[in-house]
């Protein structure tokens, strides 16, 4: 509906203004907000629809007098403007009218807020991490973690593709949720502020590095939902965005299921030897998340993140390699991955830039040698 409406606009714009070359290019819009699918989003709709209401009553009120006042008593008239330094019972009265219009949206206004801090009796608990750029989810109850990160292909960013119909707002790995649930989120940062934001669930609450914030939903209906970070947390702040895809009860206790298995299978994956071919596999899909700093090719960006290709890291001693991925280094933009990635995960990615980019170091990490450092 939102979609047809920008088209419809456009359209209009270009039949009202024939003599422009193209028609502008409008994002979609809405005319409220969108429509919710939590309790607490109902509430703050209504809220919403009651606040814009009284506020229309006190413009329509306000300006009947001042324009009725300007045409009726205009000099044209012969009208002449009153003498009077002040009256005691016109003060008491423009005083305590807005003091009761205010007492009136505070107590619907604090009664909504109470509702949405209150995260007591949680079936399900999830907390969310930001990092640069991507988010971190684990299911504390379920012993499940995995990092959430953009899927639109570069080429689509780069303008050397056909935009998507979820263009900047798609992931590798959405988080699942179940419906008819009280779900509990737990929201902090590792670097710098983020804030996880999803409307149509009414959660908008920042992460904050040292500090945990709560929030809390209960979906109605599922469905995919989407949103983004809005807090601007660096260069790639646009490319963050969040996906939550809400299922039956049913449904979402099947796919924990599944990705305990899946758990399991990581952790008895982590114990065997590696080929190379696999490691260099496995390492192209996790360095995705390292080429928003280091480029898709390793060439890095300049003066701002160092390039992989040629690099004295990624060409000299293993150990040393490790150390900088897993660890990070202080004072630079380059992130400790220890607690982001699995003993697999870093051991594929930094086997793929050592070999990779021109860089011929030859040498394959296995899972257990992460496993040792840690």
């Amino acid at each position: 509906m939102l979609m047809s409406r920008s088209k419809l606009s456009a359209a209009i714009i270009g039949l009202a203004v024939p003599w422009l070359p193209v028609v502008p290019a409008m994002a979609d819009y809405g005319l409220n907000l969108p429509p919710p699918v939590s309790p607490i989003g109902d509430e703050i709709l209504s809220l919403h629809n009651l606040i814009m209401l009284i506020c229309l009553i006190i413009f329509v009120v306000v300006f009947s007098f001042m324009f009725y006042s300007i045409y009726a008593h205009r000099k044209s008239k012969g009208h002449k403007a009153a003498q009077f330094s002040h009256s005691t019972r016109l003060e008491i009265v423009w005083s305590v009218i807005p003091f009761v219009i205010l007492v009136g949206m505070a107590i619907p206004s604090t009664a909504t807020l109470i509702r949405m801090e209150d995260t007591s009796q949680a079936d399900v608990t999830v907390k969310i991490t930001g990092y640069q750029w991507k988010w971190r989810y684990e299911y504390l109850d379920h012993g499940i973690a995995f990092n959430s990160n953009l899927s639109t292909p570069r080429d689509q960013i780069e303008n050397r593709s056909a935009k998507g119909d979820n263009y900047l707002l798609e992931v590798d790995r959405p988080l699942v949720l179940p419906t008819d649930t009280k779900v509990r989120f737990l929201i902090t940062a590792n670097d710098v502020i983020h804030s996880w934001w999803v409307p149509e669930l009414a959660v908008k609450k920042d992460g904050i590095p040292g500090f945990i914030n709560e929030i809390w939903t209960l979906i109605k209906k599922p469905g995919i939902y989407r949103g983004q970070c809005t807090e601007l947390c660096g260069k790639d702040h646009g490319f963050m965005p969040v996906v939550v895809d809400a299922r039956s009860p049913e449904d979402f206790q099947a796919w924990l299921a599944a990705n305990k298995q899946e758990a399991a299978a990581d952790a008895s994956a982590a114990m065997a030897e590696w080929s190379m071919d696999d490691l260099m596999a496995k390492g192209k899909e996790i360095y995705g998340a390292c080429a928003a700093c280091h480029g898709a090719q390793g060439e890095g960006v300049p003066n701002v993140f160092p390039p992989i290709a040629g690099s004295a890291v990624a060409t000299g001693p293993v150990a040393q390699h490790l150390e900088v991925v897993m660890n990070g280094r202080d004072g630079t933009a380059m992130q400790a991955f220890k607690g982001q990635l699995s003993d697999t995960e870093i051991a594929a990615v930094v086997t793929y830039q050592r070999n990779s980019f021109g860089n011929s170091a030859g040498d394959a990490v296995q899972p257990a040698d992460v496993k040792a450092l840690r």
